[in-house]
């Protein structure tokens, strides 16, 4: 098998990084709707925006948003510009997507199981789209893309250990069977991310 260095990767153009941005953030948006609507909690800093939300009862748009201001110094700091750019861009229409998509889809019944495979591999899948187009959805993905770059931790099990805490404290404002599909629905999720988002497997640039 033929090895290709980064040096000699095609690298994406302006309008797929747009495209991935669109695409990611819808499915990311989507799985957190499958989410809300069978009472369910995600990790990361979306997890987070979560617990806020069923604890203060603010809306998740504005926690989230809120919630990733103070990992954008890292962001700059430690991956540039660009990537923060496409992050806070990606954070922002998750903000806007997820008090938009309840509006334009409307579902009468909803399996908390399916909900939660479903849920969680959609996410799992925008987070992916985001991943090789070098952005993010902010908080601890930042966090997980910058340790994996730079001391080789893969970024889908360190979620998956943040996104574990995040499930425990869940335990204080959620019901246990709601709690024990939210794990199935992280390990779906983070899954996808270890198994395809490896260092060497992609070699697109941005």
């Amino acid at each position: 098998m033929t090895n290709i260095s980064n040096s000699d990767a095609l690298p994406h153009r302006q309008y797929e990084d747009v495209l991935a941005l669109l695409t990611g953030t819808m499915m990311v948006a989507l799985g957190l709707v499958l989410y809300t609507n069978a009472g369910l909690i995600t990790g990361s800093s979306a997890g987070l925006a979560l617990l806020v939300q069923y604890a203060t009862g603010y809306g998740f748009g504005a926690i989230f948003f809120v919630i990733n201001l103070p990992f954008y110094y890292l962001a700059v700091k430690r991956m540039g510009w660009p990537f923060a750019l496409r992050t806070f861009a990606a954070v922002a229409l998750i903000s806007l997507l997820s008090r938009l998509v309840p509006d334009w889809i409307g579902i009468g019944h909803l399996n908390p199981l399916y909900a939660a495979i479903s849920g969680g591999g959609l996410m799992g899948m925008g987070l992916l789209v985001l991943f090789r187009h070098r952005a993010g959805l902010g908080g601890f993905n930042i966090l997980a893309l910058y340790l994996q770059d730079n001391y080789g931790i893969r970024a889908g099990y360190f979620q998956l250990a943040v996104d574990l805490v995040i499930l425990l404290v869940s335990l204080f404002y959620l019901e246990l069977d709601k709690v024990a599909l939210s794990v199935l629905g992280a390990a779906v999720l983070n899954l996808i991310i270890a198994i395809n988002h490896r260092p060497g497997r992609y070699v697109g640039m941005s």
